[in-house]
């Protein structure tokens, strides 16, 4: 955010002026023109992080960006605290409550913008605020014009550092409150995409990655979506319960993963049914071969509870663009291959069926 720091910085130059324009002190003109610069430096650290490409960029940068914005911030606190520790020599309560004001409204502008980042947040208000309050303690050991001087420095000093406390449990409540917000959002994200029994992608996050598999695909490549439905499987789920159905259903989901390739998507579109993405296909045999596979798989025998168990699958394929590029299209039509392979016998795999310009059926 550019406009706070601005004017943060502005009031700071407007406050400096004032301690200069009294004392006609060089130091204070150089702390000037020092937290002008390190304005400026803020400044154009936020723009070329936007032109950067902002949140879109690589952690490594992302974290290059995060290290100027954070060491240019402790330049600014520290700046706040030399001003205070400057004017404690001045017994001049106008002056003086100006400078305190930049410590108050820097530590609320910290908690506001960057309670998010709790270490900066930390570092800041360490180094406004402690070297100024020790500053006023030690003031307030030398006689002043009267003992409610002293007394009032150590006063002061105290409310700056139960102030700063004060912001860093705020920043503390808040950071909390942000990553259980983002905790929460997260969570609910992953159960609108994915299937809670076997963690594998939902019908939301199947449609989704066909798009995307879509928009990427090369002229030359099809995309192969299988669908499978598990023969044997009503049985066991019946004789045994859903519980040990539950469980079949997880390590049917393991084997469909551990088979696939890492750019495949499985997914799990309700009962037994499950459905495979595999993009890059150039010739139907390769969307074959990796259905044989699969069946091969999930043909081997399962041990749950102590028990061998025995179930097979029959698959359907559909083949984009060839079959079309519409994915309820498609899956309609694979599941129309599917009950085909159901009916050869099981643990059969056919490719969808096409309309030829003639009217007749062709098996593609």
């Amino acid at each position: 955010m550019s406009a706070p720091i601005l004017g943060f910085g502005i009031l700071y130059a407007l406050v400096g002026t004032l301690v200069f324009l009294s004392w006609r002190d060089s130091a204070i003109l150089a702390l000037i023109c020092c937290a002008s610069a390190v304005t400026i430096f803020r400044l154009a650290v936020i723009h070329g992080y936007h032109r950067a490409g902002g949140i879109a960029q690589d952690v490594g940068a992302l974290r290059r960006w995060e290290r100027r914005y954070a060491w240019l911030t402790y330049g600014c606190a520290a700046l706040i605290a030399a001003l205070n520790v400057s004017v404690l020599s001045a017994h001049q309560p106008i002056i003086h409550l100006a400078t305190v004001s930049l410590i108050f409204t820097f530590g609320a502008g910290i908690v506001s913008r960057n309670a998010g980042r709790p270490r900066l947040c930390l570092i800041s208000q360490t180094i406004c605020v402690v070297p100024v309050s020790l500053a006023m303690l030690i003031h307030a050991t030398f006689v002043g014009p009267s003992l409610l001087h002293a007394h009032f420095f150590i006063l002061e000093a105290i409310l700056l550092f139960v102030v700063a406390v004060m912001s860093i449990e705020s920043v503390r409540h808040l950071y909390r409150s942000a990553v259980d917000h983002l905790t929460t959002k997260h969570d609910l994200g992953k159960l609108a995409r994915y299937d809670p029994l076997t963690g594998l992608a939902n019908r939301l996050l199947i449609r989704e990655s066909f798009l995307n598999r879509t928009t990427s695909c090369r002229a030359d490549q099809q995309i192969a979506l299988h669908y499978l439905d598990l023969d044997g499987f009503k049985a066991i789920n019946d004789q045994f319960g859903h519980p040990v159905g539950d469980v079949m259903l997880a390590e049917v989901a393991q084997r469909l993963v551990a088979t696939v390739r890492g750019n495949d998507v499985v997914g799990r579109v309700g009962g037994d049914e499950f459905v495979v993405l595999q993009p890059g296909v150039e010739h139907q045999d390769q969307a074959e071969l990796l259905a044989r596979r699969i069946i091969r798989q999930l043909s081997d025998t399962y041990h749950i509870n102590g028990t061998e168990m025995r179930i097979s699958v029959s698959i359907g394929i559909a083949l984009a663009p060839v079959h079309g590029l519409d994915l309820d299209g498609l899956m309609k039509c694979a599941d129309s291959a599917l009950y085909r392979s159901k009916a050869k016998g099981k643990a059969q795999v056919h490719f969808c069926e096409i309309i030829d310009a003639g009217g007749g059926r062709a098996v593609a």
